[in-house]
């Protein structure tokens, strides 16, 4: 991706050391951009760890301390939070396997660091999904607020609960027995996920359990390019191409990478996670990792498609950063996103009652204003 004047977040996630050249106007729009993306802590430590803190004026300082106040308290949250989800399962002998942030947090990996965690995700086998889901309820979470339909949609069509919160705390969980719609197009192999899951320990009595390396990178590269929100969708991408850097010093790990996606059913988000990784942030993919995938890539119209629309929804959702037809973009994926969840005769119907329920809401809105 070329360096835009305005795409400063983009240019620093690159490379942090271009700050030291930066005036007021360069440090106003990467706070802007960083704060509307989820990355102003992490734009911090990467400033930091750079070497060059003191090239940072003292008015942005103010903005990255606050936000990594916010950061510990959240991480801090966080990490209490498992602890009394895995105590809850622990009654029923249930283990889960952390997913995403919350599970690099517990890892201690690098991409937790200046991450704030919206909700907490956990993976449990399909076979005690309703005794997890009874525990929970037991220990004060609930889905109550989703009307029928919206029950009915998760639990017959997705791969998960209804969101869940916490009655008296408002925590957001989500609890998975796979990792994509049991109606959509790919069809991973989740028992070789949870089989390869590692156990690691956080304290002499207590310990928790995560994805192994390769399918860390396969579920946040499968969770991203198959999203129809972009809002977060630098910071998602950010998470890959550190969990990217992070993996690849073992020096095997691009190989059992490519020959896992192949093994579980996932080679497309793995290819979309690699190509747009190194177009947009310039992650060291190795070219022959990027060759095996030629087969399966998209190719003409398609393939510039799917180029248009990821250079221009991965980015910052900040308005300096939004291209000539992004909204285009956007409404692209989203489509995608829903296609590749469910087929004609279930999607086509439910889009309908989603586009009603909208216009429902929107009119008792107005009534009551």
């Amino acid at each position: 991706m070329s360096r835009g004047s305005n795409q400063v977040l983009v240019n620093v996630l690159q490379d942090p050391t271009q700050v030291q050249d930066y005036g007021l106007r360069e440090w106003d729009l990467l706070v802007r951009q960083a704060r509307r993306a989820d990355l102003l802590a992490t734009v911090s430590g990467l400033i930091h760890d750079a070497g060059f803190d003191q090239t940072i004026p003292t008015d942005v300082r103010r903005h990255f301390d606050a936000h990594l106040t916010l950061v510990h308290a959240n991480q801090t949250a966080i990490m209490w939070e498992v602890a009394q989800i895995y105590r809850t399962l622990e009654n029923i002998s249930v283990q889960p396997i952390l997913l995403k942030g919350a599970a690099y947090l517990l890892a201690g990996l690098p991409v937790s660091t200046g991450r704030i965690f919206n909700d907490i995700d956990i993976l449990v086998p399909r076979v005690n999904i309703d005794e997890v889901e009874q525990a929970l309820i037991e220990s004060g979470w609930s889905s109550g607020h989703m009307d029928a339909y919206d029950q009915n949609y998760y639990r017959n069509w997705m791969h998960e609960l209804p969101p869940l919160q916490h009655m008296r705390r408002g925590t957001a969980l989500d609890v998975h027995h796979t990792i994509l719609p049991e109606t959509g197009l790919l069809k991973p192999d989740i028992q070789k996920l949870m089989d390869a899951a590692i156990t690691l320990s956080v304290r002499d009595d207590y310990s928790v359990r995560v994805l192994a390396p390769v399918d860390m990178v396969l579920h946040s590269a499968t969770h991203l390019f198959h999203e129809g929100e972009f809002n977060h969708g630098l910071r998602d991408l950010f998470d890959l191409h550190r969990l990217l850097i992070e993996f690849s010093k073992a020096p095997d790990f691009w190989e059992k990478l490519v020959m896992r996606a192949q093994e579980v059913g996932l080679v497309q988000p793995l290819y979309y996670a690699t190509r747009y990784t190194k177009k947009i942030l310039q992650t060291p993919v190795p070219d022959y990792v990027l060759r095996k995938f030629q087969d399966i890539s998209s190719v003409g119209l398609t393939s510039w498609l799917m180029d248009y629309s990821y250079e221009r929804t991965l980015v910052s959702d900040h308005v300096t950063c939004r291209k000539p037809f992004t909204g285009l973009a956007e409404y692209l994926l989203f489509i995608r996103s829903h296609y590749l969840r469910m087929p004609m005769h279930l999607l086509i119907p439910h889009l309908i009652h989603k586009s009603l329920k909208r216009e429902a809401e929107n009119s008792k809105e107005e009534n009551v204003n």
